[in-house]
């Protein structure tokens, strides 16, 4: 049995609000980001919604191949083990610009690979992020940039998925690493490193390194991820496990350390890696999907694995 217990959360208008551990962690998907549909889309773009949706209805029967994001949609589906199933851990949404006749397939595919997923949303070309917030969900992947800009700026954490094959699996532990400035934190710090250079940011940093950071557009994310990670006991054989990769290094380190710990959370591992190309570290942590702002930290980190880039903060201004 679990026992609710009360935890906070970062609210609408920016505030902590009250929650209980009994809350799930809602994840609205996106169909491109969880199945292989890059020869579909690529005729959709040649021919157009006829031809599309024909190959579609054709096809309705032949199982989709995984996508970037299915290896993480199913460890996180399978933290749902020994929960009641009127109470579930993690839900998973499926929202798709398809027809619901053309998303027969999507949903034959799910039932094929033993997907818990039951609630969707089929737009027929319509924006699918106005149904984000409705569903209540904490974190939008999708491969449109356009939709997750504006899952953005309505309060939603989100992430532009490249479309591609799933990896193969290396761990049954679900791991989420994250970038720190602009995407767990604001962005404050990083524009005093790019219009000043990093000398005026150690500077900066460490005139405030007993002021908490700000919140950036995944700490809300971050902190339902974290009461996910109470309902399990600790120690290596924890179903979760965290890490922050970030290009800051001492004497900024201590700022992001005394932050974390003045909000609660915990991250399972901290990589202060002073600039050093991101990829090889993750790969190394073994994450399931990297959250950064930086679309040169994206290149790095896709090479080893799946990456969702944050259209956010400063580096994402220009």
């Amino acid at each position: 049995m679990r026992v609710s217990r009360p935890a906070t959360r970062l609210s609408d208008t920016g505030h902590m609000e009250s929650v209980t551990q009994s809350q799930p962690l809602i994840v609205a998907i996106t169909s491109r980001a969880l199945f292989d549909l890059e020869h579909s889309h690529d005729l959709y773009e040649r021919e157009g919604v006829e031809a599309f949706s024909a190959f579609q209805r054709e096809h309705e029967n032949d199982p989709l191949a995984p996508g970037i994001a299915f290896p993480l949609v199913r460890k996180l589906l399978a933290l749902n083990a020994g929960a009641p199933a009127d109470a579930p851990r993690v839900e998973v949404i499926l929202l798709s610009r398809n027809s619901s006749d053309t998303g027969l397939r999507t949903f034959n595919s799910i039932q094929h690979h033993g997907l818990a997923i039951s609630r969707a949303t089929f737009t027929s070309g319509a924006p699918t992020w106005p149904y984000i917030k409705p569903f209540g969900a904490q974190l939008f992947l999708s491969a449109n940039p356009e939709s997750v800009r504006r899952a953005l700026e309505h309060g939603v954490a989100a992430a532009t998925i490249l479309p591609a094959k799933a990896a193969l699996q290396r761990h049954d532990q679900l791991r989420i690493a994250f970038d720190g400035d602009a995407v767990i934190f604001g962005d404050e710090g990083e524009r005093v490193a790019q219009e000043q250079g990093i000398a005026a940011f150690h500077d900066h940093e460490v005139a405030r390194d007993g002021v908490p950071l700000s919140g950036g557009p995944f700490r809300g994310f971050l902190d339902a991820l974290h009461r996910l990670q109470e309902a399990f006991p600790a120690g290596d054989d924890a179903p979760i496990r965290t890490a922050l990769v970030t290009a800051r290094s001492a004497p900024a380190h201590k700022r992001v350390i005394l932050t974390l710990r003045e909000w609660g959370v915990r991250l399972d591992e901290a990589l202060f890696l002073g600039g050093r190309p991101k990829g090889p570290f993750l790969e190394a942590f073994g994450a399931d999907i990297f959250f950064d702002d930086s679309l040169h930290n994206i290149d790095s980190a896709r090479q080893h694995v799946a990456a969702g880039h944050v259209p956010h903060g400063v580096s994402n201004s220009r």
